[in-house]
C-alpha cells in the first residue's frame, strides 16, 4: 500500500483544523447571541447579561497561565479533543436545566464559568499544533493562522444570522443545543484527520511564559497593549445586543445582522491576509491594520441606522485577520518550542485578564447612562491602543523584515 505523501497529510490535517474551527465557531457564535439574549429576555437586566459574559471570561484570565502547563503535558491534539468532548454536555445542560425549571441565575453563572475554563488551552493548542503540521516557516504559519481565522470568520458570519432567525421560532435556550452538537463534530474531525505528533518535552515552570514575555523587548510591550484591548473591547460585545434590543424593538434579526457583519468582515479580511502576509512585513501589516480597525468604529456613538452600523462593523472586522494572523505567527516564531504553549496561554490570559472588569464596567455604564457613553469610551480606548501598538512596532522595526526577505536571506 502506498504511504500518503507528507504534504497531503499536512494539507488534510490543516483542513481538518479549519473544518473543526468552522463547525465549533458556528455553534459558539450562535450562543454568542443566544445566551445574552436569553438573559435579557428572562431577566430584562443588561447588568446581569454582562455578569454572564464576565463569568465566561474570568476563568480564561485566571486559569490561562496554568493551562499552558496542561497543554505541554497532554500535547496539543489531546488537549483539543478533551476540550471539545467535555464542553458538549456542559453546554447542553443549560437548556436541559432551564426546561426542568432548575436553572437559577447563580447556577447559570457557574456553568458558563466552567465552559470558559476550556478556552485558553484549546486556543493555545490550535496555534501550537500548527508548527507541528507545517514546520517553522513563518510564512506558512501566518497563512495557516489566517486560514483558521478565515474559518472562524465564515462561521461567525453565518452563526449569529442563523441564531437571529431561529430565536423567534425555537427560543434562545434551544439554540444552545446546536452549539453543544458542534463540539462533538469538531471532536470527530480532529480525532479522525489530525495525526498524532511526538510531544516536545519541556521542564519549564508555570510562569516561564510570562517571564519570557517580560524579557522580550518586542513581545512584552505588545502584551501590555493586548491587556488594554482586553479592557475596552468587551464594551462592544455588551453594547451591541442592548442597542439592538432597545433601539429596534427587541428584534433578534437585527442583532444577528450586527454579529454577521463581524463575521463577514473577518472572512473577507482573512482572504486578504493570506496574500498580504507574503508581501508585507508581519508586524508592519498588523500595525496599519490596527489603526484602520479603529476608524469605522467612530460612527457607533452617533447611533446611526442599522445599515451604517453593519458597514462600520464590517469595515473594522475586515482588519482583524490582518492583525491576528501575522501577530500570532511572530509570537510563535520568536518563542522557543518548549515555551510556546505557556507563552500563548500567557498572552490569552493577559488579553482576558481585564475583560471581566471590562464587562462589569460596561454593564454599569449601560444600566446608568446607556450605550452612547459606552460606545464613545470604547472607540476612544481602541484608538489609543492602536496608536500605542504602532509606536511599539515603529520602535522595533529592525526585527520586522518582510517574509520574502527572510526567505531570500
Amino acid at each position: 500500500m502506498r504511504t500518503p505523501e507528507p504534504t497531503v497529510v499536512k494539507k488534510t490535517a490543516v483542513s481538518a483544523l479549519v473544518g473543526a474551527e468552522i463547525v465549533s465557531v458556528f455553534g459558539t457564535r450562535m450562543t454568542y447571541l443566544a445566551l445574552p439574549w436569553f438573559v435579557l429576555v428572562t431577566t430584562g437586566s443588561p447588568g446581569k447579561m454582562s455578569l454572564v459574559l464576565a463569568a465566561e471570561i474570568a476563568p480564561m484570565a485566571l486559569l490561562g497561565i496554568p493551562s499552558g502547563m496542561l497543554v505541554e503535558r497532554l500535547g496539543s491534539r489531546n488537549t483539543m479533543l478533551i476540550a471539545d468532548f467535555a464542553r458538549a454536555p456542559i453546554l447542553a445542560s443549560i437548556p436541559l436545566l432551564h426546561a426542568a425549571g432548575m436553572l437559577s441565575f447563580g447556577l447559570l453563572l457557574g456553568i458558563v464559568a466552567l465552559l470558559g475554563c476550556f478556552m485558553p488551552p484549546y486556543f493555545a493548542s490550535q496555534r501550537t499544533i500548527l508548527p507541528e503540521l507545517v514546520g517553522e516557516d513563518e510564512r506558512l504559519m501566518s497563512q495557516g493562522n489566517s486560514l483558521i481565522e478565515g474559518g472562524s470568520a465564515f462561521a461567525a458570519l453565518i452563526g449569529p444570522a442563523t441564531a437571529g432567525m431561529l430565536i423567534p421560532f425555537i427560543g434562545a435556550s434551544n439554540v444552545l443545543y446546536v452549539d453543544a452538537a458542534t463540539y462533538l463534530v469538531a471532536f470527530l474531525l480532529v480525532l479522525a484527520f489530525v495525526p498524532r505528533r511526538k510531544r516536545v518535552e519541556s521542564h519549564a515552570r508555570p510562569l516561564a511564559g510570562v517571564r519570557f514575555l517580560l524579557g522580550d523587548k518586542l513581545l512584552g510591550p505588545l502584551a501590555a497593549v493586548v491587556v488594554g484591548f482586553g479592557l475596552v473591547m468587551p464594551g462592544i460585545a455588551a453594547g451591541l445586543p442592548v442597542y439592538a434590543f432597545d433601539a429596534f424593538d427587541g428584534n433578534a434579526r437585527i442583532a444577528g445582522l450586527f454579529y454577521a457583519a463581524l463575521g463577514a468582515g473577518a472572512l473577507v479580511g482573512s482572504l486578504l491576509a493570506v496574500v498580504a502576509v507574503r508581501r508585507v512585513a508581519p508586524l508592519r501589516l498588523s500595525a496599519f491594520a490596527m489603526l484602520a480597525f479603529a476608524v469605522p468604529l467612530w460612527v457607533l456613538p452617533f447611533l446611526p441606522p442599522w445599515p451604517v452600523v453593519f458597514a462600520a462593523l464590517f469595515g473594522a472586522m475586515l482588519c482583524t485577520p490582518l492583525i491576528n494572523g501575522p501577530l500570532i505567527a511572530v509570537l510563535t516564531s520568536r518563542t522557543p518550542d518548549g515555551l510556546r504553549a505557556m507563552t500563548i496561554t500567557a498572552v490569552i490570559s493577559l488579553n482576558t485578564l481585564a475583560a471581566p472588569l471590562g464587562f462589569l464596567v460596561a454593564g454599569q455604564v449601560l444600566e446608568h447612562w446607556g450605550v452612547v457613553p459606552l460606545f464613545t469610551a470604547v472607540v476612544a480606548g481602541v484608538t489609543w491602543m492602536a496608536i500605542a501598538y504602532g509606536a511599539i512596532v515603529l520602535r522595533n522595526r529592525d526585527v520586522d523584515a518582510p517574509i520574502a526577505d527572510q526567505l531570500a536571506a
